[in-house]
């Protein structure tokens, strides 16, 4: 398929989407990434209003050959096999799943993949995806850092393979950096992968130098801006007024994927970065003001991280008025 989308005349609406089987991801007593995250998330865009501003999307089970786009057969293999089994994690003690894990992770990226057939349709403008498990570090044969498929990766595959899209931007302000994501695309100059994160020697999990900036056709479509403890909203502001904004005007992508992590919040007890909440708002801002000039305003947006219960309610609720703010009529010259 091309590169097809209705151009916006009026208007349109912020797709929403979660599904409740999400929260039956059991991850055991004490594991930051709980059910109560997705609780906290949904109740917020409830009592706000927001959800009732938005279109309510439909999950649904990423199928096998959605997901082998971007994961190995043996890795797909051994994730269903260990939750059947009810095996309490999967290659590393902070992946824990539950037999009920992994329909939850192929609904999360079914999400993904549901959010970016709705804009791609035009029947919303842009997406959210409340869903967990997270994604962005899980790599193609090895699951890591609470992440047991790659939903945004998968979700870039999507675009590609059937939208025949060739200029996908990915933006990750995760603390964490995401070397699974990094990774799936290191290679190729189709997805411009931008991270910005806590510094590697300090944070999990030790990857995404500036040094790491792609390979062979991937050369320089890879940014990595790492940000040493106790960075600030000015030292963001900073890195994308000169690094993130320009690489992503240079590139124009023809749809914009975001890795949604709220960790880098000052009140988050899992990285030290002092942002505030206000700074989720602009950051989204930004980025959707880059899809509206560039990708007919076509963005969807993947919950990532964020620990802190009050932090992640309050910066997703300014995050999701942003995307509902961006659905204005776009140009179609």
């Amino acid at each position: 398929m091309t590169d097809k989308a209705p151009a916006a005349t009026q208007p349109t609406r912020t797709g929403l989407i979660w599904d409740e089987r999400c929260k039956q991801h059991d991850t055991g007593s004490g594991h930051p990434e709980r059910s109560s995250r997705l609780e906290t998330v949904i109740q917020v865009l409830s009592a706000s209003g927001l959800a009732g501003a938005c279109t309510r999307l439909a999950a649904r089970p990423a199928a096998d050959e959605e997901i082998l786009a971007v994961h190995e057969r043996r890795y797909l293999d051994r994730l269903i096999a260990a939750c059947s089994a009810g095996a309490r994690f999967i290659d590393t003690a902070d992946s824990a799943i539950c037999p009920a894990s992994a329909e939850a992770a192929r609904l999360a990226a079914g999400a993904a993949l549901a959010a970016v057939d709705a804009v791609m349709a035009g029947t919303v403008g842009n997406a959210f995806c409340a869903i967990r498990p997270p994604g962005h570090h899980c790599e193609r044969g090895t699951s890591m850092g609470f992440c047991l498929l790659n939903n945004v990766a998968i979700a870039a595959e999507h675009l590609r393979g059937r939208y025949g899209l060739r200029r996908i931007a990915v933006v990750d302000w995760d603390v964490h950096h995401g070397n699974g994501t990094q990774h799936a695309f290191e290679e190729t100059d189709e997805v411009l992968v931008c991270n910005l994160h806590g510094h590697p020697a300090y944070v999990y999990p030790g990857t995404g130098y500036a040094e790491e900036r792609g390979i062979g056709a991937g050369a320089d479509a890879t940014l990595n801006i790492p940000f040493y403890p106790g960075a600030t909203d000015n030292d963001y502001r900073a890195a994308f007024d000169t690094q993130v904004l320009p690489l992503l005007e240079s590139y124009q992508p023809q749809f914009v994927l975001i890795s949604a992590g709220f960790d880098a919040h000052r009140r988050d007890p899992l990285a030290p970065i002092d942002l505030d909440t206000a700074s989720f708002g602009w950051m989204t801002r930004s980025v959707a003001d880059v899809a509206r000039r560039f990708s007919r305003g076509r963005l969807v947006s993947l919950l990532e991280g964020g620990y802190d219960l009050r932090a992640l309610g309050e910066s997703v609720e300014l995050h999701v008025r942003e995307l509902i703010a961006a659905n204005a009529p776009v140009d179609p010259n």
